[in-house]
């Protein structure tokens, strides 16, 4: 049996929102979804796709499991961030490949941004 990654799904209280965010970052279009869920992209696609589903409750606490979005410019990469409704948290990473840093969409799912040299 092949298995293969299909997709992410993040829960949301304004799935519109936090989609909205998602696809002006990584530039994905909205593909078919399910009636008050957004998916960004299709089934097949090369990457997975982005699934946004409604839940009632927000998020409480720290997320388990984050993407990591690499950018060519990591000022860049967070002044696009702030300016769509996510935040920078104030932890950066300084390493020998690059910086990484952690920053949030507007309903505080944490993610990380790297620039590598």
């Amino acid at each position: 049996m092949a298995n293969r990654w299909a997709g992410v799904t993040v829960d949301c209280v304004d799935v519109a929102r936090v989609a909205g965010f998602w696809s002006a970052l990584l530039d994905r279009p909205q593909g078919p979804s399910e009636p008050g869920w957004i998916y960004l992209g299709h089934r097949d696609d090369p990457q997975p796709r982005l699934v946004f589903q409604p839940v009632a409750e927000p998020k409480r606490g720290k997320v388990r499991l984050h993407l990591d979005i690499a950018v060519d410019d990591i000022e860049e990469g967070m002044a696009q961030v702030v300016a769509l409704g996510g935040r920078f948290t104030g932890e950066r990473h300084e390493y020998d490949e690059g910086v990484v840093v952690v920053m949030t969409d507007p309903e505080d799912h944490e993610f990380c941004m790297a620039q590598y040299y």
